[in-house]
């Protein structure tokens, strides 16, 4: 049997918020496997607890309960295999767009040399060859958010945590976004847990959409989702992503099972 590449098994989390208020139970016994490889999205209500399910995978976070592995190994906190990417987008003002890049190569003491043939390449990969030398406070939200996507990249993690990297972005650069991850994604196949508000965002992504519902944080659903890649812009338009986007929506919105549909 094939070990899974995210593996996270009743994992609780409680909050102990003090002055005699009672404890915050972000995640109510959470049970999880993502394949090697996978794109998974995880869409809840606020407060269900999916930035706290990241943060433990990320080894940012303890859970109070179960165990979060990476390679069937307890994760104990952050690692080089795992790449964090935050809606803010948390890039040194100071440093340029290369720099910023290769920043978690030179932590590493890769050489000098190889850092560079890194740099270039996932800057490129990611469109902004034009603007390696710019410094942050000069560049878009979305090209600000590309060149931390590209930082990830460098460092060859086989993993990206994902917690809303979109979402302060435009509706327009938002989808292109989306799908230059795709064709990124699509290159490289690294495991992708990506976790979002947006239900269309969820669906054109994902091979499968994790669903959680809060108080305490769980997992109500999980959907399959069916769609081919490449996914295109034709695709967010045919019936049957409208399909599969209904269903996220009621079990988002609604919190109830949702009836599969007949064979």
């Amino acid at each position: 049997m094939t070990t899974p590449k995210i593996s996270v098994r009743d994992v609780q989390k409680v909050f102990a918020l003090g002055n005699g208020k009672e404890d915050f139970v972000a995640l109510g016994g959470v049970s999880l496997d993502i394949a090697d490889s996978e794109f998974v999205t995880v869409v809840g209500p606020s407060g269900c607890g999916k930035s706290t399910l990241l943060n433990i995978l990320a080894g940012l976070e303890q859970p109070t309960g179960g165990a979060a592995l990476v390679d069937g190994r307890p994760v104990a906190g952050p690692g080089p295999e795992r790449g964090v990417i935050f809606q803010q987008y948390a890039l040194f003002p100071w440093l340029t767009v290369r720099e910023n890049v290769e920043f978690g190569l030179r932590t590493a003491k890769i050489p000098k040399d190889e850092r560079r043939r890194r740099a270039e390449h996932f800057i490129r990969l990611v469109g902004l060859e034009q603007f390696a030398d710019a410094l942050p406070k000069t560049l878009s939200g979305g090209m600000k958010q590309r060149c931390a996507i590209a930082r990830a990249y460098a460092v060859d993690p086989s993993i990206l945590l994902m917690d809303e990297p979109f979402g302060a972005l435009d509706a327009l650069t938002r989808v292109k976004l989306q799908e230059q991850l795709l064709e990124t994604w699509s290159q490289d196949r690294r495991t992708v847990m990506f976790i979002t508000h947006d239900v269309d965002e969820a669906v054109f992504l994902a091979n499968r959409v994790v669903v959680m519902a809060a108080r305490p944080g769980r997992i109500a659903q999980i959907i399959d989702v069916d769609l081919p890649y490449p996914r295109t812009e034709d695709m967010r338009l045919s019936p049957e992503f409208g399909d599969l986007r209904n269903r996220v929506w009621h079990a988002v919105y609604h919190q109830q099972p949702v009836k599969e549909p007949a064979p």
